[in-house]
């Protein structure tokens, strides 16, 4: 073979099975898959792997149609330097179905990302299991999952959903850290809106099952949802300039322009004093990260709570904070599953944990305890228990009950627990606490409100003033809350060296 004819190769490899196929694939409102890789891998850093590589499958005329690729691109490259290694689903070559080679190639990929230590990242653009190739399509995907599982908490893995994914192919974005996915061209279900019809009576259209709004606000299966794939995958590589490598690497610092010592006096016009007055915690964050700037994760699912990652002094840090604008803030299934992930996430790759607290309790309802409301809320302390990583946990006004607990109190080994002066710890409110302690005082009174309201001033004034649980070591310090960004940098500075050893153990058993 002359070094002409493997140019001649390669450029067909290239350029796909056809242009037809092409503009089918942009009329879609779609790239190619070589296109994606594009935008995401800095210019002229990918080096693929197995461009060459074609099936061997005979039968239902496979043995005509032999396409280099074999519908999916794999390889590596860097995103700001650093290495990544992705593969992406070629649509347009047997409509990014998986086959025997086809997973052949996910696989080895898979493998090179764990042994390099490395991010990989999937662009999700497949039909599913190639039909023609029967089990042994199904035992590609065995591999992935198997693999996926074993990357889990050593490399950063993202799925990003650009096309279809249906059936079994679904449960490897479902196993990897984040999944985006783009308004109107992608979905993710297990069974699809024909065989939900013919088992349930229910009529549905492939968006209403399982489009990016649906796992993005319902489901939770979705971290990001956005309306076209350039903006989609700008926002991956953003991601992952927040992440390490791997587990045993720090995430990337950044020098910062905005000073460590900056004092916040909005913070006082923000956080109302009265406690049952909501406002955005989503501006509180704003105001004590580096230039106002964080990526919010789960941001449309459980709103009551939020998940973000941002910078502070240049260190990345993963911020849990109650939200009182949706819910009061309460903790309820989904913002404990939520947040349990996040932190395990983070832990799981060195980033320190920064909890903002305003915690009314537990959401009450038959619906919730029904639901499970129990086993889930231990899977988020379940979480913080077992994180290793520097946790420092900030009272802005309420944390009363479990929650306060659950939501990385001193006593579950939060390393640094801080409060502003509007703080109120306490088991629950002083109105339901006085109407517990003091029933028999207040129903025998000739006037029940006038000394249940002296009740409840007694109970605020001897439990619930803002140095009470500093007085009694619960609280590190409580701080002033212009100061609040320094006091916080300071604080996880000292704590960057922090080493902390689990139990000796193959795995816990955590909380399902």
């Amino acid at each position: 073979m002359s070094v002409a004819e493997l140019h001649e190769i390669r450029a067909r490899a290239l350029a796909g099975p056809s242009e037809k196929a092409t503009r089918a694939q942009h009329a879609k409102g779609k790239l190619t898959a070589r296109e994606r890789i594009e935008l995401l891998l800095d210019p002229g850093s990918f080096s693929e792997v197995e461009q060459l590589r074609r099936h061997r499958a005979t039968g239902f005329g496979l043995e005509a149609r032999k396409p280099y690729t074999d519908g999916v691109i794999t390889g590596w490259g860097t995103v700001e330097g650093r290495t990544v290694f992705v593969y992406a689903h070629d649509f347009r070559i047997f409509g990014g179905a998986l086959g025997e080679a086809h997973a052949t190639k996910i696989h080895k990929i898979m493998d090179m990302a764990i042994a390099a230590g490395a991010p990989l990242v999937s662009l999700n653009d497949g039909a599913g299991a190639r039909i023609q190739e029967g089990v042994s399509a199904l035992a590609g995907y065995g591999g992935i999952f198997q693999r996926n599982t074993k990357a889990s908490g050593v490399i950063p893995q993202i799925s990003v959903m650009l096309g279809p994914c249906a059936g079994g192919a679904a449960y490897s974005p479902a196993l990897t850290d984040f999944v985006f996915m783009v308004r109107e061209t992608s979905q993710m279900f297990i069974t699809g809106p024909d065989v939900v019809k013919a088992v349930t009576g229910e009529e549905i259209t492939q968006n209403g099952l399982g489009g990016a709004d649906v796992h993005a606000e319902t489901s939770g299966v979705c971290h990001f949802a956005y309306d076209d794939e350039e903006t989609c995958i700008h926002e991956v590589r953003y991601l992952l300039s927040l992440l390490p490598q791997n587990n045993r690497e720090n995430p990337p610092r950044v020098e910062s322009s905005d000073a460590a010592e900056r004092r916040s006096e909005v913070l006082l016009d923000l956080v109302p004093a009265d406690g049952n007055r909501p406002y955005d915690m989503a501006k509180v964050i704003e105001e004590i990260v580096d230039d106002g700037e964080f990526l919010e994760v789960h941001e449309r699912w459980a709103r009551n709570i939020i998940c973000a990652l941002a910078r502070m002094d240049g260190q990345v840090v993963g911020i849990v904070a109650n939200q009182p604008q949706s819910l009061a803030g309460v903790l309820d299934i989904e913002a404990s599953e939520k947040a349990a992930r996040f932190v395990q996430m983070c832990d799981a790759f060195s980033i320190p944990l920064l909890t903002l607290l305003d915690v009314p309790g537990f959401l009450p309802g038959v619906d919730q305890e029904h639901g499970g409301i129990i086993r889930h809320g231990a899977k988020l302390l379940y979480a913080y228990c077992n994180a290793t990583v520097p946790r420092i946990s900030l009272i802005l006004r309420k944390a009363y009950g479990g929650a306060y607990i659950v939501m990385d109190s001193q006593s579950i080994g939060a390393d640094l627990t801080y409060a502003w002066p509007t703080n109120e710890i306490a088991v629950m409110g002083a109105e339901g606490a006085a109407n517990v302690i003091f029933r028999r005082q207040i129903a025998e009174a000739e006037d029940p409100d006038a000394m249940r309201a002296r009740m409840v001033k007694e109970y605020k004034s001897e439990l619930m003033h803002p140095y009470y649980a500093a007085e009694r070591g619960l609280v590190d310090d409580v701080i002033d809350p212009a100061e609040t960004r320094e006091v916080l940098i300071r604080s996880l500075a000292m704590l960057r060296a922090k080493h902390a050893d689990l139990p000796a153990r193959k795995h816990g058993n955590p909380p399902q």
